[in-house]
């Protein structure tokens, strides 16, 4: 396991952060109250590992296959449906929605290979991630894959806690899958819109790992 780049300066000012506060805590609180020196040290060292554990990218075999569509993130699917999609295609798509908890690793991965015809921010809400609306409301990046011909976008979508979306693709850029998207920090959601012709291979309640888990295939 290693910690992703996005997680440095966050885990740096934790560190510095935390340490004042428990140096704090001793001078104020160690001769007449020593057990709230312990509890402050235990909070601040549970929240520590915890901001370890979220920026954290595991070892994993990742899949590559040409006729799928690999899990851009880890999560919970939470919606499969046929929608209007009204940003770039403008017609049907079936929505895939996998719901990222702040548990999750929030490292987020091409789902294929093939060249970007679209990399747009959004500007936003900051509904609840599992919200109907966030999907076109809250703040977003909105990505378009094309692959020999066919087309996905997939979208970065901030939640309620979620205030920071990072994405490294540019229009005309070529990509491969599993390779590096971006990161979205502290819970949020990723939608892909795929083509109507595409095979779903999961189902709502399931959990996907990002880079290995099979959406679709087409």
């Amino acid at each position: 396991m290693t910690i992703h780049r996005e997680g440095y300066k966050t885990i740096a000012w934790s560190v510095i952060l935390f340490g004042i506060i428990n140096i704090l805590s001793f001078y104020i609180f160690s001769l007449n109250h020593p057990a709230v020196c312990i509890i402050i040290l235990i909070i601040t060292l549970a929240l520590l590992v915890f901001m370890v554990s979220f920026f954290r990218v595991p070892k994993r075999k990742l899949t590559v296959r040409e006729d799928a569509v690999i899990a851009p993130a880890d999560g919970k699917v939470v919606v499969i449906e046929e929608t209007q999609e009204e940003e770039y295609f403008k017609d049907k798509r079936i929505q895939v929605s996998i719901f990222m908890s702040p548990l999750n690793v929030h490292l987020n991965r091409n789902p294929v290979s093939g060249e970007i015809r679209y990399s747009q921010y959004h500007e936003g809400k900051y509904l609840v991630a599992w919200h109907p609306k966030s999907s076109t409301e809250n703040e977003r990046h909105s990505v378009v894959y094309d692959k020999n011909g066919k087309k996905i976008l997939v979208k970065q979508i901030a939640g309620a806690m979620a205030r920071r979306i990072v994405n490294y693709l540019q229009t005309g850029q070529k990509v491969k899958q599993t390779e590096e998207m971006g990161f979205i920090k502290f819970g949020s959601r990723v939608d892909l819109l795929l083509p109507t012709d595409a095979k779903v291979q999961v189902k709502i309640g399931d959990k996907v790992q990002g880079g290995i888990s099979v959406i679709a295939t087409w």
